[in-house]
């Protein structure tokens, strides 16, 4: 079978979601063009063009570096409609009209490309209706595509296929959606608001209008529906915020239309709430309006009355008691809520169990299994747990039967029972719609597998929903050594088992020496009998840095010199890393933050997923990088600047003494090739679930070609001369306030060690000669009681001191 290759990419529509899926298409490379409707005047591309502009404005931003959005092509749909011709992928996403939509598909049809897939980019439209106008030749390679506000960050894209729509192009473009997009796809049903969506929204109306009954505000409610239960930090009020009260207000519109009682017997719940109509009639749309539930004025977080008709001051925090609840095993916590008196407990237990009613309900006809509800609730609302997935935990008859008792005596939202299958047949007798060899599908009474394309194989452990078969990538495959801070491994799969994997076990993977030591034993055991090393985690992040904690006794009771040892055995096992006879790969995701920063840049190669937060933060805790990441700086300067005519040093050196001193952090792992921490050689992964596969490959590509460690050389430094330029510059931010004194003596030691001391510019020296300076700046700092302030103050708070 051929393959089918997406070369380039149209999409129809430069509005806030047609914007910023070109943004992510540039984001993994893919040639896009945007189109709009033509404008009056000398440039007709020019609502398009000011789209692509205002991208760079966007906050999270859209783009993996704000540059990039020079490579999106202005278009529109009266001067460029030849240029469909040469697009593989056309994603419609212009209004939520459907008269809109057909007129358009009318209007490029005649232009696109034979075999080429149109797609809509639809939130809940039926797409077999939006269809039916297709000529009959296109209606094979048309379906739905729904991605999720910001395209960039959410994981989930839903695919909808009509009656007509060729398996072939289904999958074709799933393949292209997981590995070149990064995305996780459902598979949905086309009905109404699809899955996320159809259970998410109803999911935020029972919480609106139980928080109505029971008198909770929105800063309570979102303190509850937060991380506490599992789920997006924003919680409900916020989350709505984010996605746009219009936006919001237009899914609902679809349920109260498109869903008569006869077909959702929840429609009686579907009015839209008071309080978000008033929020629109007053234009509040959320973050888009920057006024919604909540209004920031200044700093103070304010939200919306609507007894007042007005915001007042926000920040009230739910009972910590229910937080105590929430953290208790499953099945004991729903019970407590179930019983509790307070109303911010029968506030918890009315919208879970309004949720698990509504799934059960609804699953036959809006997804093919339990798998696709759960995790379409995982990838679309930052659930932790799909709402099959609790119940099923928490023990699947005695929550059925906790719901249907509340469905009896009238306090449920809706007095549809409870599916027979859920008391009745394999799924009661099991104890649950998730087993080891499937999912439940209740239209085909069985359990079923994931559906596995050719493309899954790269996700070496693909995620899996609670009670289905799936190894654990913490215990898989052949353990060669273990102790409480890494794990030492091989996949123990044909093919894929001749490079070491090691793994950090620690909290947040902090390095601590154990670690240091693990990393070593590494090195040594990849030499003696694998191809290579890949350091990788199947969690996030990759690592926050050196483990301050496990330091400190040993500067209590030793002094400094405990922590110049400890900084020397970083730097050595680094070197190690740097000089090893294998190839070293860093498989990076998350953030990778100081020590973590410092390891990675001393592999060989880095494969780092798009989502990856790379930069040296020590300066926030008081300190300088001293585990060889100064040393990094000096070094890849010098290797730039042999590259150049010039002889000067100093502009090499800068852009990496200003990351250094001001702790920039990349914020994606485009970003972080800018600041240097990543080169062009290494390689950037969509699918944070192919990031091991890929590793491994590159890892065994580096040795079947030979690989040899670089030769140790010495390079020169800016020297005198730079540092005092560099300190000039740095005493004009002191005296205008823009920095501490603290900042400026830091910083003042990260110059020193960057320039090479007190030496003559272009003075050759070697790695070693500049980890000394390291560990002496190192060690000066964090003997200073205001260094010392900011360690106590972020493990005590977590949050940073400015002294």
């Amino acid at each position: 079978m051929s393959r089918f290759i997406i070369k380039r990419v149209a999409v129809l529509g430069a509005g806030v979601m047609g914007a910023q899926i070109a943004a992510h298409l540039v984001n993994v490379k893919v040639p896009v063009i945007l189109f709009d409707l033509a404008k009056d005047g000398a440039d007709k591309s020019a609502i398009a063009r000011q789209a692509i502009a205002g991208l760079k404005k966007l906050k999270p931003s859209p783009l993996g570096v704000a540059e990039d959005a020079e490579l999106i092509r202005a278009a529109n749909y009266e001067e460029h409609l030849e240029l469909l011709q040469g697009c593989d992928l056309v994603i419609e996403a212009i209004a939520e009209r459907m008269d809109w939509k057909h007129a358009l598909y009318a209007r490029i049809a005649p232009h696109l490309a034979e075999g080429a897939i149109l797609a809509s980019n639809t939130s809940g439209l039926a797409i077999g209706q939006l269809a039916e106008p297709l000529p009959v030749e296109l209606r094979p390679r048309f379906c739905g595509i729904h991605f999720f506000n910001p395209p960039r960050y959410m994981p989930l894209v839903e695919l909808i296929a009509t009656a007509g729509t060729a398996a072939q192009v289904l999958d074709s473009l799933e393949a292209f959606v997981t590995s070149t997009l990064g995305k996780n796809v459902v598979r949905a049903k086309d009905t109404p608001n699809f899955v996320a969506n159809r259970i998410g929204v109803a999911g935020m109306l029972s919480t609106m209008a139980e928080a109505e009954r029971f008198g909770l505000s929105a800063d309570v409610v979102d303190d509850l529906t937060g991380k506490r239960l599992g789920r997006a930090a924003s919680g409900t009020f916020r989350t709505a915020d984010v996605v746009g009260l219009d936006t919001l207000a237009h899914v609902i519109r679809t349920m109260q239309t498109q869903l008569p009682a006869a077909s959702d017997p929840f429609q009686s719940s579907f009015a839209t709430p008071v309080v978000l109509q008033a929020l629109l009639e007053k234009g509040h749309l959320g973050q888009k309006t920057k006024a919604g539930f909540y209004r920031k004025q200044g700093r103070e977080v304010l939200r919306f009355d609507l007894a007042r008709g007005d915001y007042v001051p926000a920040g009230q925090k739910a009972d910590a008691v229910y937080g105590r609840m929430l953290k208790r095993p499953a099945g004991e916590r729903l019970r407590l809520l179930r019983e509790a008196e307070g109303p911010q407990g029968r506030f918890l237990w009315a919208i879970l169990r309004n949720g698990f009613h509504y799934a059960a309900l609804h699953l036959q006809t809006i997804a093919d299994t339990a798998r696709d509800v759960d995790q379409a609730m995982r990838w679309g609302f930052g659930m932790q747990q799909g709402p099959f997935e609790l119940w099923q935990e928490a023990g699947w008859l005695e929550v059925a039967r906790m719901v249907q008792a509340d469905i009896d005596a009238g306090v449920a939202l809706c007095a549809a029972p409870l599916p027979a299958w859920v008391f009745e047949g394999p799924v009661a007798e099991r104890g649950g719609v998730h087993q080891p060899e499937g999912s439940w599908n209740p239209t085909m009474a069985r359990f079923e597998p994931a559906r596995a394309l050719p493309v899954h194989a790269r996700q070496l452990f693909r995620e899996r929903v609670f009670g289905e078969r799936g190894e654990d990538w913490r215990n898989a495959g052949a353990t060669v050594f273990e102790d409480e801070a890494i794990r030492l491994w091989t996949l123990g799969r044909s093919g894929l088992d001749d490079v070491l994997i090691a793994s950090i076990k620690t909290k947040m993977h902090a390095i601590s020496p154990a670690v240091i030591a693990g990393l070593s034993r590494a090195v040594d055991e990849a030499e003696a009998r694998f191809a290579g090393l890949v350091v990788w985690s199947g969690d996030e992040p990759f690592s926050v840095g050196a483990d301050l904690q496990a330091t400190l006794p040993a500067f209590a009771t030793a002094g400094v010199q405990a922590i110049e040892a400890a900084e020397a055995e970083m730097q050595r096992v680094f070197l190690k890393l740097r000089y090893a006879q294998v190839p070293t790969i860093a498989a990076v995701r998350g953030m990778a933050l100081g020590g973590g920063c410092e390891l990675l840049v001393h592999c060989a190669r880095r494969v780092a997923h798009m989502e990856s937060y790379i930069g040296l933060v020590e300066v926030g805790v008081g300190l300088v990088p001293g585990a060889g990441g100064l040393t990094y700086i000096a070094r890849r300067a010098a290797e730039n600047a042999r590259t150049s005519t010039g002889t000067d040093l100093l502009p090499f050196l800068s852009e990496g003494f200003k990351a250094a001193a001001m702790a920039t952090v990349g914020t994606s792992a485009l970003e972080s090739r800018k600041l240097g921490y990543l080169l062009d050689s290494d390689l950037v992964v969509a699918h944070r679930d192919e990031l091991l596969f890929v590793a491994i490959g590159e890892a065994q590509a580096m040795a079947r070609a030979g690989y040899r460690p670089p030769l140790a050389r010495l390079f020169p430094v800016a020297g005198r001369s730079a540092r005092a330029t560099i300190l000039g510059q740095l005493v004009n931010m002191r005296d205008g306030g823009f920095i501490t004194a603290h900042d400026f003596h830091i910083a003042s030691r990260i110059a020193h060690v960057l320039a090479g001391g007190e030496v003559e510019a272009g003075t050759l020296v070697d790695e070693a000669y500049l980890m000394k300076l390291e560990r002496e700046a190192f060690c000066g700092l964090i003997v200073h009681p205001k260094t010392q302030a900011r360690i106590l103050a972020l493990l005590d708070s977590g949050k940073p001191l400015r002294n």
